[in-house]
């Protein structure tokens, strides 16, 4: 009797040793899939701000300030540079820290135009490449300018000339 006891009890042990080592698998598996969530989130909303940054240069040249356009390309060159160096390829990052930042040092609504180009190019290659948004982007394009911009929705508001051709434009490409 003593021995099928002693049998039982090493049973129940080794039961609950695997037990144990079962719940800490599974407790593991979730807190991975959890980071991975996590994120993936994170990369999504640092991709929003990036984009939201950007639209906010547009929207400030659009409306013909300068100042505002230059203070916001000051503020996207922040937020790029705090964005996980694998979600953007260094030479893009490099490209729009660099247009953003010319932008940002001039006070000439027109030579900001000019860099808004650059920047707008740059932008749209990395929307292909990483997406940036769950809604659609739309590009548009000025015929006068012979430029783009990106644009969150497809009513035409020409950040190239902003108020004196505001609605010269069409959409070209929709990501």
């Amino acid at each position: 009797m003593v021995v099928f006891t002693m049998q039982v009890s090493y049973y129940c042990n080794i039961k609950y040793i695997e037990m144990k080592k079962l719940f800490y698998i599974v407790a593991l598996a979730m807190l991975s899939t959890t980071s991975s969530l996590y994120a993936q989130d994170s990369i999504k909303m640092q991709s929003s701000k990036l984009l939201s940054s950007y639209y906010s240069i547009k929207d400030a040249l659009v409306n013909d300030d300068a100042g505002v356009a230059a203070s916001n390309s000051k503020e996207f060159v922040e937020i790029i540079n705090g964005i996980d160096k694998d979600v953007i390829p260094e030479a893009s990052r490099n490209a729009l820290i660099k247009d953003a930042d010319n932008l940002s040092q001039s006070k000439d609504i027109k030579r900001q135009r000019e860099y808004f180009t650059s920047l707008s190019t740059n932008m749209f290659a990395l929307a292909k490449a990483v997406k940036l948004t769950k809604e659609p982007l739309y590009q548009q394009y000025c015929p006068m300018k012979k430029a783009a911009w990106l644009s969150s929705n497809q009513t035409i508001k020409n950040p190239y000339f902003g108020r004196s051709m505001l609605t010269c434009g069409k959409v070209t490409a929709t990501l």
